[in-house]
């Protein structure tokens, strides 16, 4: 009788080769990861004067980046496409059939073409080739032939380095296309840096998801200076603790004449000072001095990086902006504010 084979799956490969099992499914797996990487470090290794060349061309463009390619080529070419608009360059992919019958119109003099074919012979492509060169439209190629139609009508020719194809029959197309998107990525991410996008400018256009809560700020989810709780260090608790149950944030700051936060005191400070005195004290017997803030300018995260630094984490923090007063409070943060945006 057949023996029947192990389900439980192997954690990594050296788990496989320990326990003597040969596994032809991660061997063919990590042949093509090897020969992909190998590709993407001649490709690392090849780039010269053309990339730098191509990112001049790219960030004078005054219209979009128009990106395109047919087939496996043409896949790639959408997802370069969406890397360029989402950090900063405006991008847009046009099929090279559908250019064929109207869609050029979507190219403006004012635009650059990326075309992506490993060929560079691909017939689709020809429109568009012949429209980019007819109104002096800057055309990227990026192809693995040097001698190609595609390569000889661009301005800047980008070419792949010569690999082999992952796929054992060295037809589909799999190194080529890795090497395409990463080349994709280095030219989104140089012309990122070129025109200095930032993480604010990067939120804009990420405003859902989690990308978009990593980068909220605490300026965004903060209460202003109407809803702030502040009683002066002469005010006498009775009259601190209405206005600390008035706020509803479970604490109370302590100013001084000129606005400066000089102390706070919350539900733990009441708690260490519970007598028959309390309520006539005066509010600076009773506060925690100097207390923590967060910049008006700081990421949510970081503010709920702060306020889980005591134990147990203080629920309420009091911002300030720096290039007003580093003591003046502006805002507060409830770290319920920060849980319903999804910051934790």
């Amino acid at each position: 009788m057949k023996a029947q084979a192990s389900t439980c799956p192997a954690e990594n490969l050296d788990d496989v080769e320990s326990a003597g099992v040969k596994s032809p499914d991660l061997a063919v797996a990590a042949r093509v990861l090897s020969v992909e990487a190998e590709a993407l470090n001649t490709l690392a290794r090849s780039l010269d004067g053309r990339f730098i060349e191509a990112i001049e061309r790219l960030a004078a463009v005054k219209g979009r980046v128009v990106v395109t390619g047919m087939g496996k080529s043409g896949h790639i070419a959408r997802k370069i496409t969406a890397t360029l608009a989402s950090t900063g360059t405006p991008a847009q992919f046009v099929h090279p059939g559908e250019a064929s019958h109207g869609d050029l119109g979507m190219i403006t003099a004012e635009d650059a073409v990326i075309a992506l074919s490993n060929s560079g012979n691909t017939l689709e492509l020809s429109d568009i080739v012949t429209y980019a060169k007819r109104f002096s439209i800057p055309m990227i190629a990026i192809t693995a032939k040097a001698e190609s139609a595609l390569a000889e009508a661009a301005d800047v020719p980008l070419i792949l380095p010569a690999a082999p194809e992952a796929c054992p029959m060295g037809l589909a197309p799999t190194t080529s296309t890795t090497m395409m998107l990463a080349l994709g990525d280095a030219l989104a991410v140089a012309l990122l840096d070129r025109k200095g996008f930032s993480a604010s400018d990067f939120r804009l256009l990420h405003p859902g998801g989690t990308l978009g809560k990593r980068l909220l700020r605490v300026s965004d989810l903060m209460h202003g200076r109407e809803a702030l709780p502040l009683c002066s260090p002469d005010t006498v608790m009775s009259e601190a603790i209405l206005v600390m149950t008035e706020g509803h944030f479970g604490c109370v700051g302590i100013v001084d004449e000129a606005g400066r936060l000089t102390g706070i005191i919350t539900d733990g400070d009441l708690r260490r000072h519970m007598d028959n005195g309390l309520l006539s004290c005066q509010a600076r017997d009773v506060m925690t001095a100097a207390p923590r803030t967060i910049r008006a300018s700081a990421l949510a995260a970081e503010a709920v990086a702060l306020m889980n630094t005591s134990n147990p984490p203080f629920l309420c923090v009091f911002v300030v902006d720096e290039e007003v007063s580093p003591d003046v409070p502006v805002g507060i943060l409830h770290m319920h504010d920060c849980l319903r945006a999804g910051v934790a």
